[in-house]
């Protein structure tokens, strides 16, 4: 179904729940929270989506995207192991996990656009203006969503600091 082998649907299944959990994650706190349920079942399911994706993928930027989504879930994830939770690991925190998300929903449309209505796909060539137009959204989406984290994140440190 839909032209995906087992693996390719154990790398899907195991990757599916970090999107709900990333937008219930956005919606209710305005970025990840890596010590948190939904953080934790976050950072699961996208290692298994970005490790398994080196099995299934079939464009070589698979698997850069796969290799740079998982430096980011570890710098994201372990930044205040490091750095403690000062001010720069937030920053840091949020940009990591931010541009994991974003890595995530890029080929997740990409896939959607490409392979449903079974038989008769919305996108057959990856110029597509409808593809490009999608992945050219989720990038405003990443610099606005990002934008505005982190000066929500500077205006907190500045009423914390009167």
């Amino acid at each position: 179904m839909f032209g995906i082998s087992p693996l390719g649907w154990a790398h899907t299944l195991g990757s599916l729940p970090a999107i709900p959990m990333a937008f219930y994650m956005f919606a209710r706190h305005g970025r990840i929270v890596p010590r948190s349920k939904a953080g934790a079942v976050y950072l699961v399911s996208m290692l298994i989506g970005a490790s398994t994706v080196f099995l299934v993928a079939h464009q070589p930027v698979s698997n850069v995207i796969g290799a740079v989504t998982i430096l980011l879930l570890l710098a994201g994830y372990g930044v205040k192991g490091i750095l403690g939770a000062g001010r720069s690991a937030e920053y840091i925190e949020i940009v990591c996990l931010s541009v994991s998300a974003f890595l995530l929903m890029v080929p997740t449309v990409s896939e959607i656009l490409r392979r449903f209505p079974d038989g008769h796909p919305l996108v057959t060539d990856l110029k597509s203006p409808l593809l490009l137009g999608a992945q050219g959204g989720l990038a405003v989406i990443l610099v606005v969503g990002l934008t505005a984290q982190l000066l929500h994140l500077a205006r907190r440190g500045r009423a914390a600091a009167k």
